[in-house]
């Protein structure tokens, strides 16, 4: 074989210096300064996904609540309703919001505003929203077994980012569910 190059011995020990002497102190200023840089502008954009997670989870909740409403009045030929409750089993006293959470049941004496009595079945429970608030022009909803709900619906989802973040799911007569970042009328969602 070649017979290896030799090192004098001082350059070896000059590497092996350079290869363990760090960082300077502006080096590390910079890197520092670039770490904050990036998560001064990450930070606020991880919370907005969360809080973008958090309202959209309510929302599809929400829908699935509407749909299985529907989907219920039509198979059984029976009224079902939604309302706000805060005890998990009755509904709410008129102008308690939705956010406390609401529930899903088969209105067997089809009163209008809806009221669960005890021996109408309870078809599902929906948790409170404790991260935001949810409005609404109506106190119940009810859907007939034909697939109809009769009047129009706008339910306002809010957290603490107000108006520009909120969106809105609006029920046609049909009983059909949207989501949009507009009232029905297409003007700004309000946040109370």
């Amino acid at each position: 074989g070649h017979p290896l190059p030799l090192v004098p011995q001082g350059m070896e020990r000059g590497r092996a210096m350079d290869r363990h002497r760090g960082y300077t102190l502006p080096e590390l200023v910079f890197t520092m300064a670039i770490a904050v840089g990036l998560l001064g502008w990450g930070v606020p954009t991880f919370r907005d996904l969360q809080r973008n997670a958090a309202r959209t989870r309510e929302v599809n909740q929400f829908i699935q609540a509407v749909y299985l409403a529907r989907s219920e009045a039509i198979k059984r030929n029976r009224v079902v309703s939604l309302c706000p409750s805060l005890d998990a089993e009755d509904c709410a006293p008129a102008g308690t919001t939705w956010q406390t959470g609401w529930i899903v049941f088969v209105n067997g004496d089809r009163d209008s505003p809806a009221v669960r009595d005890t021996d109408e079945e309870l078809l599902r429970v929906y948790a409170p929203w404790p991260g935001g608030s949810l409005t609404a022009n109506r106190t119940t909803l009810s859907f007939r077994p034909f697939g109809q709900m009769g009047v129009t619906a706008t339910f306002t989802f809010c957290d603490d980012r107000g108006s520009p973040a909120a969106r809105a799911v609006i029920i046609s007569q049909t009983g059909r569910p949207r989501v949009s970042d507009r009232s029905a009328s297409n003007t700004p969602l309000l946040c109370s």
